[in-house]
């Protein structure tokens, strides 16, 4: 009986937990567009700007529901947490994202809590299923950045050809945006659009900065404002900008080959121990009892679980090298 109540416990919260994803990854509307545009205005109201164009200020929201809104504005976090999002090409709000959060949480509590009888097994799991939208968010934002860190060259010599034609620098933001794939494309035609409608080039560039937070390109919009205050040869400056990036991609190239083993290492020294109790718990079921029927089984189950955690962690630090 207990099994069944559990079982469709599962399918009630995993139905409203569908319901939620499916209202939070939908098709934003109309309004949220026209925000978009106008969140670059209050990005430079933030850094201090005094021009007459950034005077039209409106303040994005971090939740539909006006409570939520006005507690998630207190906090400064959540205007990271949005900046967040927003790097992973998500339409999410900050305050959907928590409550997703909460919800996916709850569900792990109450599922692995009555199928194992165990409070402490059952907050664990409530407390990485919290971490499990956050999780989904880092992931798209990772494969995100990798996507536009492989086209930015592209872009660098498109626009450096470009402006040695005798186009303008604008013009040559609005050829990257139609010649190049996204998430190239779109974060240039953000750009594009802020400083056509008005924004002065320094700051739009400076957003473009903020949205895409990787140091090719800090080195790109570095380049562009030193050589619009002391003059130079933008062309040149571009050409060589390209160079400089792909040759740290052939580095890291390089190290990544050179620690193939010792990734593959971590890797297998890490989904280890699950898998071994796994195993154990479906060939011996009575090995693993006392795990789970002792009291102090849970205890131990737990500070496994942080010890392996803590040494995942230290062991991925060893074997990604920044490049």
């Amino acid at each position: 009986m207990a099994l069944i109540l559990a079982a469709l416990t599962f399918l009630v919260i995993l139905v409203v937990a569908g319901g939620l994803v499916f209202f939070v990854f939908g098709s934003p509307s109309p309004e949220q567009a026209v925000a978009r545009r106008l969140e670059a205005i209050d990005r430079s109201t933030r850094r201090g700007s005094n021009s007459i164009e950034l005077q039209l200020v409106r303040d994005e929201l971090m939740s539909e529901i006006p409570a939520v809104n006005r507690l998630l504005l207190k906090w400064r976090w959540s205007t990271r947490l949005q900046n967040y999002i927003g790097q992973a090409g998500m339409k999410v709000k900050p305050g959907k994202l928590l409550l997703l959060s909460l919800v996916v949480g709850a569900a792990a509590y109450l599922v692995v809590a009555q199928l194992l009888s165990s409070v402490i097994l059952g907050v664990l799991a409530g407390l990485a299923g919290t971490c499990i939208p956050f999780a989904v968010v880092a992931f798209k934002r990772n494969r995100r950045l990798r996507a536009f860190e492989k086209t930015f060259p592209e872009a660098i010599d498109l626009l450096g050809r470009a402006v040695r034609a005798g186009h303008s620098f604008s013009t040559g933001l609005e050829m990257i945006t139609t010649e190049l794939p996204d998430p190239v494309a779109g974060e240039f035609r953000t750009t594009f659009e802020e400083q056509n409608f008005g924004l002065p080039l320094r700051d739009a560039l400076l957003n473009f900065c903020e949205r895409v937070p990787l140091i090719d390109v800090r080195f790109f919009v570095t380049a562009v404002l030193i050589q619009k205050e002391t003059g130079g040869n933008l062309a040149e400056i571009l050409d060589n900008l390209s160079h400089v990036v792909r040759e740290r991609f052939r580095i890291l190239g390089e190290v990544k080959t050179r620690t193939a083993q010792g990734r593959m290492t971590a890797a297998i020294l890490i989904s280890l121990p699950p898998i071994m109790a796994l195993v154990l718990r479906t060939m011996n079921p009575s090995y693993m009892k006392p795990l789970f029927n002792d009291p102090f089984g849970p205890i131990v189950l737990a500070i496994a679980a942080s010890l392996q955690i803590i040494g995942s962690i230290m062991l991925w630090k060893i074997v990604n090298i920044e490049v």
